[in-house]
């Protein structure tokens, strides 16, 4: 960070303000401010479109270490409203680095902010809950007054319908890896360049569709299951993606959601969700699989979740269903399927990049049942 870099500023709907150095882009972004507890990624964060929307906080006080490259995007962009961070890395030491993480968010006009005390922010975070905020600096910062009421003017995330500004618009394919066994199609809500990799490494050709996708159109493709991805926004707002799911439940097709994917699969159902205080953002939250007892470290990524409680069952009108898993830390649902199998969903990544590999197993899963239909 230069001695000369321009002011920022960090306004809370609540009037905190955090002040540092602009980093990134010069300017003015507003969002949701979440803080993200893991410890390495930060570029796999940065273009995950589920943060769409969202001024990520990083609780890791040095960021930047290994630069930015061409190979760990997890989409076309960078898709976080805005950037936090304490300590950036003086220079970029890696082998695979094409150019700096601050050269990289001026590139593609992302606001950030350096220096600020991220710990306190967090804790203000988890104290007050996540909330409206913007970053401001250069020609952007204005009084007090001013910028709060920028920050407090901007569109709530409850009932943000965002699903579809970062979906796909046609379809495209993903081959396998060695023989082909099986088609899977997956609904684009927010996808990550990973997902279609993992299913490609265990033989399935993916067609990703966009959001808005019929039923009759996914048809078509011949499938033998469905995915449906993770994504931004408030799964209240997803009437449409909810319709189609229980299209592919009445079909009796194969289906497997994560993150957004679980709410959605959790609406089609009958469950209701709601907005958390603030959100699981991290690669070392526990879950635990209610059948087996087994416990996995997940990498997640939500501010919204299913209601439920760990082990109930309810009737649906696809056949009975369970909570499946939930949060070892609060309790939080973290997974739905149907009793007979056929469709399951977690809230959690198994396909995380970076994040620990305990969950890639339900991917073999979903691969077994699209065998056995």
């Amino acid at each position: 960070m230069s001695e000369t870099a321009d002011a920022a500023a960090l306004v809370l709907e609540d009037g905190r303000i955090f002040r540092g150095a602009a980093y990134g882009a010069v300017g003015q972004t507003l969002g949701e401010a979440v803080f993200c507890t893991a410890m390495t990624g930060y570029q796999e964060t940065l273009t995950d479109p589920s943060y769409h929307r969202q001024i990520v906080v990083a609780a890791a006080p040095q960021i930047g270490n290994t630069g930015w490259n061409d190979e760990d995007d997890e989409s076309g962009r960078i898709w976080v409203a805005g950037y936090v961070v304490r300590d950036p890395a003086r220079r970029a030491s890696n082998w695979r680095a094409t150019t700096t993480l601050p050269e990289e968010l001026r590139r593609q006009q992302v606001v950030g902010i350096a220096g600020v005390d991220t710990r306190a922010l967090v804790r203000h975070l988890r104290t007050r809950g996540s909330m409206k905020a913007g970053i401001f600096s250069g020609a952007a910062l204005a009084d007090t007054d001013e910028l709060v009421a920028r920050v407090t003017g901007q569109p709530s995330m409850l009932g943000a319908d965002l699903a579809e500004e970062v979906s796909t618009d046609a379809l495209y394919t993903i081959e396998p890896t060695g023989s082909h066994r099986h088609t899977v199609v997956a609904v684009d809500l927010g996808i990550k360049t990973n997902t279609p990799r993992m299913f490609a490494e265990r033989g399935m050709r993916v067609h990703v569709v966009p959001s808005t996708t019929s039923i009759d159109r996914i048809l078509e493709l011949k499938p033998d299951g469905v995915f449906l991805s993770n994504g931004p926004g408030d799964p209240a707002t997803q009437d449409g993606a909810v319709e189609l799911t229980r299209g592919v439940l009445d079909k009796g097709l194969p289906l497997f959601g994560i993150c957004f994917g679980n709410q959605i699969l959790g609406r089609a159902l009958g469950r209701g969700t709601y907005k958390m205080k603030f959100g699981h953002r991290g690669i070392n939250i526990p879950v635990v699989e209610h059948e087996t007892g087994r416990i996995s470290i997940t990498a997640q990524n939500h501010g919204f979740a299913l209601e439920g409680e760990r082990g109930e069952r309810f009737d649906t009108p696809f056949g009975p269903a369970e909570i499946s898993h939930v949060c070892a830390n609060d309790g939080t649902v973290e997974g739905v399927r149907l009793i007979d199998g056929r469709a399951f969903s977690v809230q959690y990544h198994p396909e995380a990049a970076a994040g620990p590999h305990d969950a890639a197993y339900l991917f073999d899963r979903f691969a077994g049942l699209m065998e056995g239909a």
